[in-house]
């Protein structure tokens, strides 16, 4: 049998694994009766451990949250993600965590076995991060917003658009989305009733949070794709509507997720694109691989035009003087 304390932090660690477990589990686990367990939870409970147990046949033990922070037992594995992500952190875009994430991490390696030490600085040595200019934002304004998204709180904030137009926004928030490089919110704006996504660095948050709202279903496609089409449609300079003779699906699949596809019937379909310039977006229409007719857009179809006399130009067959030149062998090899 394990010695009182081994068998503690057994217990401890598989009380962390799992959200309940039956005492008749945790006795056959640690190879004892479910007299000990129950003592050894009570030694755990006066440790600090808020351990909870519920009687009957789906009764059991779980560890839950307490007023102060319990010692937690991490594997290799665990421990090596928990500083790796904490030495991220200490020079990521929330601002206000940075000096907290090194203290963390100094306690974490001050504990850690000489192995999971030497693992976690293999890690931080040997892996470089390439500079990027990611907007930073408060931790207390994210922290915030995912309150409101976790208790359907309403969300007003001031908003500075791509355009650089100001607004105020009456939102319904769902999800915080990150890219790796920019915090988003994903959201119901009250004003324009539809899915919006809104750059975290850009909004003020009016406070107090707004009264309780019914949970909407989420966007068309979910909130990741939604976000995606609205991070990669919010830098386009210029836009249009495309009627595309071919099926949505079939066309939904050879475009990116940023160009929304609405079908007319089963042959035919609405897609709306952007790009930077018109001159981009004709070139790129050109290569759809389906028939199409612009819906207003004079000046788009102006450049399809032109684009049009371009390649016509380029197809006609060269004329009987380039031909001859192309194959007259060059004076280098006459007698070789």
């Amino acid at each position: 049998m394990l010695k009182t304390s081994t068998r503690l932090l057994q217990l401890l660690t598989l009380l962390q694994t799992r959200r309940s477990w039956a005492g008749a589990e945790l006795a056959q686990e640690l190879d004892v009766t479910s007299r000990t367990v129950r003592n050894d939870v009570e030694r755990l409970r006066e440790l600090g451990y808020p351990i909870h147990a519920s009687p009957g046949v789906e009764g059991g033990y779980r560890l839950g949250a307490g007023a102060d922070l319990p010692p937690l037992l991490l594997n290799d594995e665990e421990a090596v993600a928990v500083a790796v992500g904490l030495a991220s952190a200490a020079t990521g875009a929330i601002t206000g965590i940075e000096e907290s994430s090194l203290r963390a991490l100094a306690k974490i390696e001050q504990v850690m076995p000489a192995r999971v030490r030497q693992r976690c600085q293999t890690v931080q040595r040997t892996v470089a991060t390439l500079p990027r200019a990611a907007a930073a934002i408060d931790a207390g304004t994210l922290t915030t917003i995912a309150a409101a998204c976790r208790d359907n709180q309403r969300l007003r904030f001031d908003y500075r658009s791509h355009a650089g137009a100001s607004s105020v926004r009456d939102t319904e928030p769902h999800r915080v989305v990150h890219d790796g490089r920019r915090w988003y919110l994903s959201a119901w704006d009250r004003d324009r009733g539809d899915w919006r996504t809104f750059r975290i660095d850009r909004l003020a948050l009016k406070l107090p949070a707004g009264p309780r709202f019914v949970p909407r279903p989420p966007p068309d496609g979910g909130v990741i794709a939604h976000v995606a089409r609205g991070i990669d449609q919010a830098t386009w300079q210029y836009r249009a509507r495309v009627r595309v003779h071919a099926p949505a699906p079939a066309l939904s699949r050879r475009l990116p997720a940023s160009v929304t596809v609405e079908p007319i019937d089963d042959s035919t379909c609405i897609a709306h694109v952007g790009a930077d310039s018109p001159e981009i977006l004709t070139q790129y229409l050109a290569m759809l691989g389906a028939d199409f007719d612009v819906v207003g857009a004079p000046e788009l179809r102006r450049h399809l035009r032109a684009l049009g006399k371009r390649l016509l130009r380029a197809a006609k067959a060269p004329s009987r003087g380039i031909r001859q030149q192309r194959h007259r062998p060059r004076r280098s090899q006459i007698g070789s």
